[in-house]
């Protein structure tokens, strides 16, 4: 009873969290509610469908079960009502919508690795229209491998404006937040020490001088006479699919040889990362380098947030291209594509929070066959 009732609150909570969204139509014009389009395209998103065509498709198909919870005297929407109002949508709303819905099944980000980086939508370009490719920046909470939040900008060299307006719009207390070196900017360090958060920041040789200093700061590390003091030390070792890998990390908080350390809000370690890979019997190695904001940073730490960021890429981009087809959707007008990159993250996070076995694509292929595993996913599998 008590896991009946814990379905429903979560669904009741997905559809309150829709239901709030504004309708950007005239009234004279709604032959459909918004929230019937909305829930219809969820679910249809969730069962498979990757176009406004397979939305409608779905509707039709599905129109007995959907008109158990629904109101479809109207009926179902076409494709092109879909497509319009999708692309007439406020993102920011949707935006919002999500993240206070997927706040309330997080939970708290204290403790936990959130990685931000973006993707762009490869078959977004719309030249007809001048329209750029759309570029959206995301927040992924690693443990609960949930999509936290997301944000569009033009460029990916607009990362940098991005992920500060993005920051004030998450719950990141307690959380480490790591970035790629595109975002490692002074702002945004201090963007996340506002948000009372930790940074692993990679650097990389657009940040040249930083990058010196922080050699520099190994270097004379290495040549203290309290070097076991002043550098910790871990390794890693994978081995699979004839391929061996060995991180080997130090870390430091001894930082007289960076100059440039007090401009960077609680710049208090650095990091190294060797990473020998061995693929065929041939190795390669290589360096990365990082800064922190966690005094005395142990390299065990360090190496699991660094791993841990490689979710976003791994377990979020690759499945939205694998599972979703993301960069094959061609749908581009006005809002749509942005809207539909939220639809995918909703459908993310509701799969996820299921504990049924088997993949993204696999539990997306069950929900649209079997009535009750889509209902159970909607509600919150247990």
């Amino acid at each position: 009873m008590r896991a009946v009732e814990e379905k429903k609150v979560i669904a009741e909570s997905v559809l309150d969290y829709l239901a709030g969204i504004p309708d950007p139509r005239m009234e004279r014009t709604r032959a459909h509610s918004l929230v019937n389009i909305l829930v219809i395209a969820l679910l249809a998103v969730l069962c498979g469908a990757d176009s406004f065509t397979d939305i409608e498709d779905f509707g039709i198909a599905k129109k007995a079960f959907l008109a158990t919870f629904l109101d479809l005297d109207s009926g179902i929407p076409s494709h092109d009502t879909f497509g319009r109002v999708f692309a007439m949508l406020d993102p920011r709303a949707l935006q919002e919508a999500f993240r206070a819905w997927t706040a309330s099944l997080a939970g708290s980000s204290a403790g936990q690795v959130v990685a931000i980086d973006g993707k762009t939508l490869r078959r977004s370009f719309d030249d007809a229209h001048n329209r750029a490719f759309v570029h959206m920046v995301s927040a992924w909470a690693a443990q609960n491998q949930l999509v936290l939040g997301q944000l569009r900008t033009e460029a990916k060299s607009n990362e940098i404006t991005a992920i500060p307006r993005l920051l004030e719009l998450l719950g990141i207390t307690g959380a480490t937040v790591t970035i790629d070196a595109m975002g490692c900017q002074k702002e945004i360090a201090a963007a996340i020490i506002d948000r009372k958060a930790d940074y692993v920041l990679a650097v990389k040789e657009n940040q040249p001088s930083l990058l010196e200093g922080i050699q520099a700061c190994f270097a004379e590390a290495i040549e203290a006479p309290n070097f076991d003091a002043v550098v910790d030390f871990a390794e890693t070792r994978d081995k699979g699919h004839g391929r061996t890998e060995v991180r080997r990390c130090h870390t430091t908080s001894a930082l007289e040889a960076l100059a440039s350390r007090h401009e960077w809000a609680s710049l208090a370690s650095v990091v190294r990362i060797e990473v020998d890979r061995t693929i065929d019997g041939k190795t390669s190695t290589e360096q990365r380098y990082f800064i922190a904001s966690r005094r005395n940073l142990r390299a065990k730490d360090a190496l699991e947030a660094v791993r841990a960021h490689w979710g976003i890429e791994n377990r979020l981009h690759w499945v939205l291209d694998m599972a979703f087809r993301e960069d094959e959707c061609r749908i581009r007008a006005g809002n749509a594509a942005e809207n539909f990159v939220v639809l995918r993250h909703f459908t993310m996070n509701l799969l996820k929070s299921t504990k049924a076995k088997g993949g993204i694509r696999a539990k997306r292929l069950k929900a649209g066959w079997n009535h009750d595993y889509l209902l159970q996913t909607l509600f919150g599998a247990a």
